[in-house]
């Protein structure tokens, strides 16, 4: 048997550490033991209950039982240092609930340093406990938080929108020994300044400047410039001002970021004053911070400011490039000022520069817009001519310049054009072609591109949508549309969304019999009604004096799970008053303001003013009234009718009658008017009398009593 080999002698690398008072005995881990570690058996299934750790033999590499890992905020990071995930993975066995036991578990530790606490704090999510694990560690004996641990702290507290306290640390420190820094500041200024804050911003540099601290350069460009981006232009030039009085020199980037904040404010001549500043001071602007410039102020529509700092550029002598051309034309053609923009392209044409595609857009759109179809046209030959292929914008562009000067068959080849040229033609491409054919009466032509287009892949049924929307928009649209839409039926074209607008423009014209006549015929065709169709027939249909009608619509939509229109809810709302319907009135009105999200103003004070009645004094009633009216609700037959319903529910016809008497001295109320609401109340009231008393037979068993007497008053 041969001889056994004798055991290792005992070796640090693999012994176990002497423990002593403040040493803990450390066995295993990732620098006393290279022998791989046996997988732990399964954890048996416990309570999520909190649990100790011993420290000898916590490993941050073992895997965590489940109960540490549910309602875990921080996940374990492998960048961490072994005593950092050791303080993580206590926060998370704990369920990130600060408490003895987390406390039981750090204090194992033989102390948690600064850095340590400024590692624990940049991974942790939860701001309560981040906020109590910091005070903890600041309580240990001959402790003292570096600035690391406070910026750690303030990142944490940010990140989880706990901004307000971040800004109280400076305070903090100067309380605990540690006055701040300008760093401290910078690093609150950068945060609020990355999520727009800047009113936040001002509230850190006021804080700044009672610590008596100075800032930077960098950092007054810094607050300036978050200023100026969030739109407090006015704070921003008053840091400014503090910059100047500080002595501090400016540099390039402090007058840009003034320069453009002024700009995009409209503020020309305060911009001028600090464009010569800075010449004298420091330099005359580049091209690029030219171009900057230009583009702030015709991105915001000054396109005289634009030309000002234009001619500000070549009075410096400074020669503008092709973006500084593209960004002055653009904006040029856009608002307008073709004549201007037509100049500043012959000058590139001079200058031998490359102009872009997107320029010759942005001219032909201005020329066609200004009905110079004929330079649009000599502009496309200059751009093919270059050895550029014209987009599908700029066709569009002259198709609706050729429908606009009548030109329809032009406009058609050119369509046909883009078809060749596998351009792609959208509806904004045939859309005025339609609308030439529609109003010269054209019809053949104008289905014979219906079949094209279905022939290129368009959905016709829903662009016919798109053109009847265009249409109805335009004077005597409704009309055309109208005739189109007869000679579109009989070929097959229609659709509800279709019916539904012409019906909406027919009746914003006044044309309620030609609306219901299409409802009905809707019928006839057995085509489904949506909801809107139905609430542009309850406003005809109360016009035209048929209230049944109305509620019957109203009730289909219901029954179709939709909501009627804010339009239909009035206007069945008073023609239920004008029938003397004030109960039914009063029902729609709350079931109207249940529904939608924002009601109708009159419709809120018609229940406030029921309310109003509940206190029996006329007086609170005419106060509602007269701030609905400086609301600008006028008074009208439903507010009139929720003052009947709440005096004769809650108060007395006396009552009723004060108000209305008040209202026709004021001369809001006709004398007429007066008289026929004053029958109306009574009436109101004798019925909810009568009501009241059937009410009473009824509870009282009396009912059965009168009926075997042969009474019958009940039955009327």
């Amino acid at each position: 048997m041969p001889a056994q080999p004798p055991p290792a002698k005992p070796y640090f690398f693999y012994g176990h550490r002497k423990p002593s008072q403040n040493r803990p005995t450390v066995r295993g881990g990732l620098f006393s033991n290279r022998l791989s570690l046996r997988t732990p058996p399964p954890p048996e299934p416990q309570n999520h209950q909190t649990q100790t750790v011993d420290l000898a033999n916590w490993d941050p590499h073992l895997p965590q039982s489940p109960s540490s890992k549910s309602k875990s905020t921080t996940p374990t990071l492998s960048f961490l240092s072994p005593i950092a995930r050791f303080i993580v993975d206590a926060f998370r066995r704990n369920q990130s609930r600060w408490g003895p036991a987390v406390v039981s578990d750090l204090q194992k530790l033989r102390r948690v340093t600064p850095n340590l606490v400024a590692e624990v704090l940049k991974v942790q999510t939860d701001p309560g406990l981040a906020s109590k694990f910091f005070h903890w560690a600041g309580k240990q004996k001959g402790y003292y938080h570096n600035f690391a641990s406070y910026n750690a702290f303030a990142y944490c507290l940010n990140r989880n929108n706990r901004y307000r306290s971040a800004d109280q640390l400076p305070e903090l420190m100067e309380s605990q020994g540690r006055p701040p820094s300008e760093k401290q500041f910078e690093i609150l200024i950068r945060m609020h300044a990355d999520k727009n804050r800047g009113l936040r911003v001002y509230y850190v540099y006021e804080k700044m400047k009672k610590f008596g601290i100075k800032p930077r350069v960098f950092l007054f460009n810094r607050i300036i410039d978050a200023l100026v981006k969030t739109g407090y232009l006015d704070l921003g030039l008053s840091v400014y001002e503090d910059f100047r009085d500080a002595g501090l020199v400016e540099e390039s980037v402090t007058f840009m970021i003034l320069i453009k904040g002024l700009c995009k404010c409209g503020r020309i001549e305060e911009m001028l004053e600090i464009l010569e500043r800075m010449r004298v001071n420091l330099c005359k602007p580049d091209v690029f911070a030219y171009t900057a410039m230009v583009r702030v102020l015709v991105s915001e529509g000054n396109l005289d400011g634009g030309l000002r700092v234009w001619e500000e550029m070549r009075r410096d002598g400074v020669e503008p490039d092709v973006i500084a051309y593209a960004t002055l034309m653009t904006g040029l053609c856009k608002g307008g000022k073709v004549e201007k923009g037509s100049e500043l392209f012959k000058e590139m044409k001079e200058k031998g520069f490359l102009i872009d595609r997107a320029i010759y857009c942005s001219l032909v759109q201005a020329l066609v817009k200004d009905g110079k179809v004929g330079l649009a046209f000599d502009l496309l030959k200059d751009l093919i001519d270059s050895g550029y292929r014209a987009d599908l914008d700029i066709y569009n562009s002259l198709i609706q310049g050729l429908c606009n000067m009548k030109r329809v068959d032009k406009a058609h080849k050119l369509f046909r054009l883009t078809v060749q040229e596998g351009l792609g033609p959208d509806f904004q491409t045939v859309n005025p072609i339609l609308v030439s054919y529609a109003e010269a009466g054209k019809m053949d032509d104008f289905c014979e591109l219906l079949v094209q287009m279905k022939k290129l892949g368009f959905s016709v049924i829903d662009d016919l949508s798109k053109f009847f929307s265009f249409v109805v928009e335009k004077g005597e649209g409704a009309k055309i549309a109208l005739e189109v839409f007869k000679d579109l039926k009989v070929r097959g074209y229609f659709s509800v969304s279709i019916y539904n607008i012409i019906m909406e423009a027919l009746h914003q014209n006044g044309m309620a019999k030609e609306v219901l006549s299409l409802f009905n015929e809707m019928k006839d065709l057995n085509i489904q009604p949506d909801s809107s169709t139905y609430s542009v027939a309850i406003t005809c249909f109360v016009e035209d004096g048929d209230i049944h009608e109305a509620g019957e619509c109203y009730n289909k939509i219901i029954q179709m799970s939709c909501v009627p229109s804010i339009a239909a809810y009035c206007s069945l709302a008073r023609g239920l008053c004008k029938l003397g319907e004030i109960d039914a009135a009063t029902m729609l009105v709350r079931d109207c303001l249940a529904s939608v999200s924002s009601g109708p103003m009159e419709f809120k004070y018609t229940l406030t003013i029921i309310h109003a009645c509940k206190s029996c004094n006329a007086e609170k009633v005419i106060e509602v009234l007269d701030e609905m009216m400086q609301q600008g609700c006028p008074l009208d037959d439903l507010i009139c009718c929720a003052i009947i319903s709440g005096m004769s529910k809650y108060g007395t016809i006396e009552e009723a009658r004060k108000i209305f008497l008040t209202l026709r001295e004021r001369k809001l109320m006709s004398e007429a008017n007066t008289i026929v609401f004053d029958e109306v109340l009574i009436e109101h009231t004798k019925k909810k009398t009568a009501d009241l008393v059937r009410s009473g037979l009824k509870f009282f068993g009396l009912e059965s009593k009168l009926k075997a007497k042969g009474s019958t008053l009940l039955s009327n």
